[in-house]
């Protein structure tokens, strides 16, 4: 605890920066503009903001309706964040290695009996979706049995005793039980509800007041999930019953009590700066593959900027939190429809408003990789190919035929008239993630194209269709 709170008054102690800026009336006026323009588009209730600019929060903000009984969403009111519930589950078994509680190479089976795998799953892949454990709610949708309480234990019953899917370590992939998993062996060695512990050692040092759990976090006093079927009319869903988040999401809470948080990991407070390391660190894979996830964070790049990130998807609610921790910004959206983009669209929209501009370095470097691309085109729409620009991944796919169908089929077309960047860079699966759209008279193409990360990477995917 002592370590906790010299952590704490560091935090407080770090000076404003000299060149921090507030929102400005242009700014402000540009995010409202956006916001309130992608929650029309994607039907979506009502959002909640909060943006953190030179490491200390500059705007929290609601738009829309919240409910049925709140017509006005205020940011105040504490939205459902589902799934960004991980990353302080990870941290919670980060600070239990700090005391000495456990350790995250020890496999489960020193915790917890009857879990699959439970002597070859180490704690960590737990933490990483590395675990082999098959996830319980891979639906975007609420199933019969999530209609009924559940108790973690009975969740690790149902689905933590099943065959794993791939031997540990060996394959990333999304994993709720696996979080369970970890809850329960938090609590166990901490010898208090996850919730309790998470309250005393994260939450109340941090000033994060709005923090429920999402069973309690229903009712006339707070938001109201939505939901759309296909193109259909915007109605109110019904919540899940009881435990089925858990460790997995299990919180509640507002915009800007989670971009607290985020300032915390900027600044490196609260949690000794090795275990934020640790958390940010991301996972290789057996045959040296990089995940692109570290303990409960997605780490990778946007535009070119460092961004350690999640996302959360609870019945009715989607969120997204995403952290520059090089330019000491996040920025926070909170929605309540799990139906549309909004909640990434305006995370985009808003990043493009408070970041500051790219540098001529990041400019030159996105005009280079977008100009290799074009030439990459050029030489298939020719039946050429440099083979050197390709991962052998990629090699593998460009067999004669395929080279063939892209030439004849692009050959047709005669000269493009435009070929450009779309949208910003992303991470997946260790590659960096690009589309660029080509142009000709009267039509247009879309490329999918995946780099590798690093200097002079090469393409480990090249994808053309139609727009």
């Amino acid at each position: 605890m002592l370590r906790t709170l010299l952590a704490l008054a560091a935090l407080l102690a770090l000076p404003v920066s000299a060149t921090a800026q507030p929102i400005s009336p242009a700014e402000q006026a540009r995010i409202d503009a956006a916001v309130t323009q992608s929650l029309s588009t994607y039907q979506v209730p009502s959002a909640s903001i909060a943006i953190v600019r030179d490491g200390r929060v500059v705007l929290a903000k609601a738009y829309g309706k919240a409910s049925e009984r709140l017509p006005v969403a205020r940011p105040e009111l504490p939205y459902q964040i589902a799934s960004n519930s991980k990353q302080f589950t990870a941290a919670a078994l980060l600070l239990l290695e700090d005391e000495g509680k456990l350790n995250l190479d020890d496999p489960v089976s020193k915790y917890l009996p009857g879990v699959s795998g439970r002597e070859q799953i180490r704690v960590r892949q737990l933490l990483s979706h590395t675990s082999g454990l098959q996830d319980y709610w891979p639906q975007d949708y609420s199933f019969a049995a999530m209609a009924r309480p559940v108790s973690p234990s009975a969740i690790v019953d149902r689905w933590g005793r099943k065959p794993l899917d791939f031997a540990p370590g060996t394959q990333w992939q999304y994993s709720n039980t696996g979080y369970v998993v970890a809850g329960l062996i938090a609590e166990k060695v901490s010898g208090e509800p996850l919730l309790s512990y998470l309250q005393r050692r994260i939450f109340r040092p941090l000033g994060m007041r709005s923090v429920l759990d999402q069973d309690k976090a229903i009712g006339a006093r707070f938001p109201q999930g939505y939901g759309r079927a296909a193109l259909g009319p915007v109605r109110p869903v019904v919540p899940a019953a009881s435990g089925w988040l858990y460790a997995a999401g299990e919180l509640s809470m507002t915009a800007e009590d989670l971009a607290k948080w985020d300032i915390a990991r900027i600044n490196r407070a609260l949690l000794p700066a090795d275990d934020w390391a640790e958390q940010e660190r991301t996972v290789k894979l057996t045959d040296g593959k990089d995940s692109g996830y570290g303990l409960g964070v997605f780490v990778g790049e946007r535009g070119g900027r460092r961004m350690v990130s999640h996302t959360g998807e609870a019945v009715g609610f989607l969120s997204i939190n995403n952290v520059y921790p090089d330019d000491k910004a996040a920025i926070v959206v909170l929605t309540n429809s799990w139906s549309g983009a909004a909640f990434t669209d305006i995370a985009r929209k808003v990043a493009e408003v408070v970041l500051p501009a790219k540098s001529s370095a990041d400019a030159g470097e996105a005009a280079a990789v977008t100009a290799r691309a074009r030439a990459l085109y050029d030489q298939l729409r020719r039946g050429e190919l440099d083979r050197g620009q390709l991962t052998d991944n990629l090699a593998y796919y460009f067999t004669p035929q395929v080279r063939q169908d892209f030439q004849q089929s692009l050959a047709a077309l005669g000269e493009p008239t435009g070929f450009t960047a779309e949208g910003q860079p992303a991470l997946r699966g260790g590659f960096v993630t690009r589309r660029f759209k080509v142009t000709y008279p009267g039509r247009s193409l879309s490329i999918s194209a995946f780099t590798e990360t690093g200097a002079n990477p090469r393409f480990e995917q090249f994808l053309v269709n139609p727009e």
